[in-house]
């Protein structure tokens, strides 16, 4: 089948390559004329695991272009994939959606299937479809077809996906949809065909329930640092209930990312509009946001004053595996403790160029974990990047000015980073009176 996708970003490039894999031609378009030398000289613009080497395996099924027209001219459906920002009163920036509809529709001289692949708020298709029955000259069909992948391992999430979810009106448009999927559920699992609002709604309703989740352990941590609790054994408990599922209940210093932050947004966005206040999420959104400000105040506490202190931080992006950086905590972190008169280095494996991009403040970055601690009176763990997991403590130690770690990721063991004789904090877990009894 000849595909078009629309934007080669995240979603885009993710989609196109894992196309171009299954033995489909893709034709892709980028306005960005950076980005598009790159893919045009088989270059990734992005970091993502494996995704350098598939594109290259399929690159003789790729081509890109600047245009629009260059990809519908010559695919039968066409994947829109460009961003959908959050404004400031927390709805979608629907710009570029409207830009590509209307060019599509400009292009096509014959009947298409054009798939809002990009997250959109719910009635978006309705609204696209009468667009195009507007504009265009033939016939155009909106399906939805929204994302489900995880940065750090989209491939194997597009590849073998959990399920695959169709919105759409008609059985043409179902038959096609079903025949392009068809290769990534090999696995078993299903395909959901359903009205175009109801899977708009799934999406935004899977990413709200993970942030509320996320929300839910970051305040039974909060509650077990004020009572004495472990909130490892804590999430055991609960989570052996086979009604629970454990997957998202890790505490730590709040979710960022393009997806959760701004989609938990846009559907209070979306209920305000409908007047109806959605209040869970309106609490799942603010304490995301008191978490981040979590590490800095109780360093404050520690100290009295962040005032010419030197601060290590271990981890920039939201989340290991990627570079992205946006709405990362870390971001909210180095720029509260440099107000505060704080001097802050940090590492990330990936993510640093990003980082200095994005980040309010200057900080200095560091080529390794080690650099980062150099006569560091603190150390945070902002991302749980594998490498962090297992430092020769003893050097870690010497190299500190102070032994003090705030693990806002709860990596390590309390108990052993004890006994290595660092004073050390987690996330709902402390060192027992037992314990320290045992120690000495």
């Amino acid at each position: 089948m000849k595909i078009g996708v629309i934007g080669t970003g995240y979603v885009g490039l993710v989609a196109s390559v894992c196309f171009a894999d299954a033995g489909h031609q893709v034709f892709s378009v980028d306005s960005d004329p950076d980005k598009l030398g790159k893919l045009q000289k088989g270059e990734v613009p992005l970091y993502e695991p494996g995704l350098e080497g598939l594109f290259k395996l399929n690159l003789s099924r790729m081509q890109f272009f600047p245009e629009v027209k260059d990809a519908v001219t010559r695919s039968e459906v066409v994947f829109v994939a460009v961003g959908t920002p959050e404004m400031a009163d927390g709805s979608a920036d629907m710009t570029a959606t409207y830009r590509v509809l209307e060019e599509i529709c400009k292009a096509a001289t014959e009947p298409k299937i054009v798939v809002l692949k990009s997250t959109v708020p719910i009635g978006t298709a309705r609204k696209a479809q009468s667009f195009c029955n507007e504009n265009a000259n033939v016939e155009i069909e909106i399906v939805n077809n929204p994302e489900f992948l995880k940065q750090g391992a989209a491939l194997e999430d597009f590849l073998k996906p959990d399920r695959v979810v169709i919105g759409c009106q008609t059985e043409r448009a179902k038959k096609i949809m079903g025949e392009l999927y068809e290769p990534f559920l090999k696995n078993g699992k299903p395909i959901y065909f359903m009205d175009n609002t109801s899977a708009e709604m799934t999406k935004y309703a899977a990413n709200s329930f993970l942030a509320m989740k996320i929300g839910f352990i970051n305040e039974l941590a909060l509650l077990a640092d004020k009572l004495g609790a472990d909130i490892d054994r804590v999430r055991e408990g609960f989570t052996s209930d086979e009604r629970i599922n454990p997957a998202f209940f890790y505490p730590g210093i709040g979710y960022g990312g393009s997806c959760f932050p701004k989609d938990v947004r846009a559907l209070i966005h979306i209920g305000q509009e409908e007047d109806l206040d959605l209040i869970l999420l309106e609490a799942a959104d603010r304490v995301n946001e008191r978490q981040k400000t979590i590490l800095t105040n109780r360093l404050n506490e520690h100290f009295g004053s962040l005032e010419g202190k030197t601060v290590a931080l271990w981890g920039l992006s939201f989340k290991p595996r990627t570079d992205d950086v946006r709405r990362a905590p870390s971001l909210k972190l180095i720029a509260d403790l440099v107000y505060k008169g704080a001097t802050v280095k940090a590492y990330d494996p990936v993510a640093i160029p990003n980082a200095k991009k994005s980040c309010e403040v200057e900080f200095q970055a560091c080529e390794s974990a080690m650099q980062t601690v150099e006569g560091a009176d603190a150390l945070l763990i902002v991302t749980e990047w594998p490498e962090f997991r297992s430092p020769d403590l003893a050097l870690l130690k010497s190299t500190m000015k102070q032994p003090l770690i705030f693990d806002g990721r709860n990596i390590f063991d309390p108990k052993k980073m004890a006994a290595a004789g660092f004073e050390y904090y987690g996330m709902g877990r402390q060192v027992r009176a037992e314990d320290e009894a045992h120690l000495n």
